[in-house]
């Protein structure tokens, strides 16, 4: 894992002519937590560049989340299924932190989780998103 720039390190040149890097992690939150999947199919035989470059956000996208929850890299035409989830007790053991430590990030919202009767599930790719800022 790589550990995170301050804000400006992510963009080279300045002016027109800057460009931002988007790590293929951050580019998986943001296609998980917004409408940019929307977006890009809009602007496919609109805007060849915006197109272009959130095409490559998403493929960057499903290669993180392929290899953070243990898949196979799907083609970036591929339909992406639910990655699974785990419990609070793995994703303990993940991290090597205590159960209620992950119940606690759950309850203050540091980790989204979804009840399933009494316990707690954790979508993978959220677990993902958690540990790599764990780890930043």
């Amino acid at each position: 894992m790589s550990h995170a720039r301050p804000p400006g390190g992510y963009r080279f040149g300045e002016g027109r002519d800057s460009v931002v890097v988007v790590p293929a992690r951050v580019a998986a939150w943001l296609i998980r937590h917004t409408d940019l999947a929307k977006v890009r199919i809009a602007a496919r035989g609109t805007d060849p560049e915006l197109y272009a470059v959130l095409h490559d956000v998403y493929t960057a996208a499903l290669g993180w989340r392929a290899s953070a929850t243990a898949g196979s890299i799907p083609t970036a035409t591929a339909e992406v299924e639910p990655p699974s989830s785990i419990s609070t007790t793995q994703a303990a053991g993940l991290l090597g932190v205590t159960d209620r430590a992950i119940r606690m990030a759950i309850t203050t919202g540091r980790l989204p989780a979804e009840r399933d009767g009494n316990r707690w599930r954790i979508d993978r790719e959220d677990f993902e998103h958690y540990r790599a800022t764990r780890v930043a």
